[in-house]
């Protein structure tokens, strides 16, 4: 990973991509243009949190491939560190000596007001503006300290389904990437079959209805209805991604679906009888075209 050439180094683990995080890049873009440097990107994997709780409930906004595209968006290279023992082990000025100063070359180093690394989270901002060989640039949290743009209320905005303040506060379409795999087709034999997505590592929205855009991997979105959660019904033990897509039939299976969730319409609910959830999902489908019919994917 040693670069011989010097950079400015934006440094975190970005989750999510945010506009707080657009922020710092753009600033350590407009720094690396003014002193005609690249700009680099490093960042974590796994996120640190699965490495010291590695049994917590899945969080991530974005996993690694969609963090790593969109950082890409803003940087001449991305490079990903390894988030091991021995990196959880390493001090503060261990890092700096060995990462910051050894690996990435860097001149200039730019990270959030409340960037902490190292052993026990001993490193912080004047830990780097003490260090000469590099200029360190702290870039503070967007608004006020109740209002400002993070992971932690972009996680909170899903949990509630609030996808509207999730996508402002990201300044992108938040997004469900996953391969369709065979379920106990429930959905075909009441005559609305579902292509089943399991959310793995990504952070589970509230329960309940979507009105969705998916794009089933030639870059056109069309429009849908889907279940995320444990359907009360069918009792699932983890929750899962269910999409009935308005407009198109076919086989869907083995491929990667994008889904994206636009409005939450309802929590789940267990019905009577089949009868009776065949006359909801139908309410549902309905709901879902008339949020979308107004809305460009």
């Amino acid at each position: 990973m040693t670069t011989n050439t010097k950079c400015v180094l934006a440094i975190g683990n970005f989750d999510g991509v945010h506009q707080g995080h657009a922020a710092l890049l753009k600033t350590a873009g407009d720094i690396a243009a003014d002193n005609q440097l690249p700009l680099y990107v490093l960042t974590f994997e796994p996120h640190p949190r699965t490495f010291f709780k590695p049994d917590t409930t899945p969080f991530r906004i974005t996993l690694r491939n969609t963090k790593i595209r969109l950082l890409k968006a803003f940087a001449s290279d991305v490079r990903v560190l390894d988030f091991n023992a021995f990196l959880a082990g390493m001090s503060a000025q261990q890092f700096i000596n060995d990462i910051i100063v050894r690996d990435m070359n860097a001149a200039h180093v730019v990270v959030g007001q409340d960037f902490h690394f190292g052993k026990d989270r001993s490193g912080h901002i004047e830990t780097l503006q003490a260090d000469t060989r590099f200029k360190t640039t702290p870039i503070p949290l967007i608004g006020d300290t109740m209002a400002a743009i993070s992971s932690t209320r972009i996680r909170q905005a899903l949990h509630d389904g609030n996808i509207t303040e999730v996508n402002e506060m990201l300044g992108w379409h938040w997004a469900i990437e996953g391969e369709v795999i065979h379920g106990d087709k429930r959905g075909r034999e009441i005559g609305f079959p579902t292509a089943n997505i399991p959310l793995g590592d990504t952070l589970c929205p509230a329960h309940g209805i979507y009105a969705v855009w998916v794009d089933i991997g030639d870059g056109k979105w069309l429009p849908g209805a889907a279940n995320i959660g444990l359907r009360p019904m069918f009792a699932l033990a983890k929750p899962l991604l269910e999409v009935y897509l308005l407009d198109w039939s076919g086989d869907l299976y083995g491929k990667t679906l994008k889904v994206r969730p636009v409005k939450h319409l309802r929590p789940e609910a267990k019905f009577e009888g089949l009868e009776a959830l065949k006359a909801q999902i139908a309410k549902d489908c309905a709901a879902a075209r008339d949020v979308l019919i107004s809305l460009a994917p």
